[in-house]
């Protein structure tokens, strides 16, 4: 689903990753460990599309991306749920889910798409009409990556 081959990356022209080399199987969960600074995020955002790798090659669903803006990985069915939620606070938890899923025409699909989320967390299911803001830092979190989802 997702292989990466001697993946360099950096900011402004200085290489701060050298040769990460992963794969992502179907239905598997894998995690980036290491300490503050390590470039788990940097990772992240190569992957994403949001920064140009300097070197190496990401496929993800049998399609080289290394260089496809974030906006075409998303339709393709990548997110990026960053750190520190990026909510959307005045407005509902409803109104932030339809954001993540703007990539999606049919209505049908929109509405089984929060139909699982909302079976994955039904705390915001029962909180829909209230604002992202009022949330706790946890609660929020889980908006984010439902609203990713």
């Amino acid at each position: 689903m997702l292989k990466v081959e001697n993946l360099k990356l950096g900011y402004d022209n200085v290489p701060v990753i050298f040769d990460v080399s992963l794969e992502v199987h179907e239905k598997e969960v894998v995690s980036i460990v290491g300490s503050n600074g390590a470039g788990k995020s940097t990772i992240l955002r190569g992957l994403s599309g949001v920064i140009k790798p300097m070197a190496g090659t990401i496929t993800f669903m049998g399609e080289t991306i290394n260089h496809v803006p974030a906006h075409r990985l998303v339709e393709m069915g990548m997110a990026h749920v960053p750190e520190g939620r990026q909510l959307f606070g005045k407005l509902s938890v409803r109104e932030n889910l339809m954001l993540g899923a703007y990539v999606l025409k049919d209505e049908k699909t929109k509405k089984d798409c929060l139909e699982q989320v909302y079976d994955l967390f039904p705390r915001l299911k029962e909180r829909e009409d209230q604002a992202a803001e009022t949330f706790s830092g946890g609660e929020q979190q889980m908006l984010a990556i439902a609203r990713g989802l």
